[in-house]
């Protein structure tokens, strides 16, 4: 059975998410995540896209980001990198064959509620796994950038963020109030399950019109096989 394709919007975010292969290490050293970086920059900007968030786990990755003209710019640029990366990390640790899953993960997201939800989930991340007990503990993540202005020339941010105040005193803190509170269960589950599906993340009036511009299903089917004619 064919895949069905990706859903893309023009402008519209990506969460994307990435595993290795079998779940296998993807970053054994700090440096790998430094190079892993410097090809993001170099291949998302060779490709029109904008990168909002990421999360560098030992075995995957999470990415918001926006094409800024062809939506298929995403599909390009993944697959550059995913070459270019791991042709860096089997030639330095003497390995062969595939690093990352053969296709990554994801849903569209543009409403600010849900796009402000995505940054926090990619940023807590490291949290959620017990690795550090504040998101500004993690190096290898957007946190710093977008919570406490240090300087990431890979992140471009979202207008949802720059709307959240008039300078950049007032918008780190604005950023950093969404962590003041573990994000809430329920938008979790959500978060997870439109980027499992490759769906829409959003309110129901997002999700219809979403469906409408893509004519296709933009939400999960109902359980269940889909009943028979019966025969007359």
């Amino acid at each position: 059975m064919a895949r069905q394709a990706r859903l893309l919007l023009p402008d519209t975010p990506l969460h994307l998410i990435q595993r290795g292969n079998n779940r296998s290490v993807c970053f054994a050293e700090d440096d790998d995540c430094r190079s892993y970086l410097e090809l993001l920059y170099d291949i998302s900007r060779a490709c029109a896209v904008d990168v909002h968030a990421y999360v560098l786990m030992t075995n995957h990755v999470h990415l918001l980001v926006s094409p800024r003209g062809e939506p298929s710019a995403i599909s390009a640029m993944m697959k550059r990198l995913g070459q270019r990366y791991a042709q860096h990390f089997n030639r330095l640790y003497h390995r062969t064959g595939t690093l990352f899953e053969g296709r990554f993960r994801s849903c569209l997201v543009a409403e600010t509620p849900y796009l402000l939800a995505c940054h926090a989930y990619i940023e807590l991340n490291p949290v959620r796994a017990g690795m550090v007990a504040h998101p500004g503990d993690y190096c290898w993540s957007s946190y710093r950038a977008n919570a406490q202005a240090e300087a990431d020339r890979l992140i471009t941010p979202h207008p949802t963020i720059a709307a959240l105040g008039p300078t950049l005193e007032q918008r780190c803190g604005q950023y950093r109030e969404l962590f003041r509170h573990q994000l809430a269960p329920k938008m979790v589950d959500q978060i997870r399950q439109a980027t499992h599906s490759g769906l829409v993340l959003g309110s129901e009036r997002f999700q219809q019109q979403a469906a409408e511009l893509l004519g296709r299903r933009t939400t999960p089917g109902k359980p269940g096989r889909k009943p028979r004619d019966r025969e007359v």
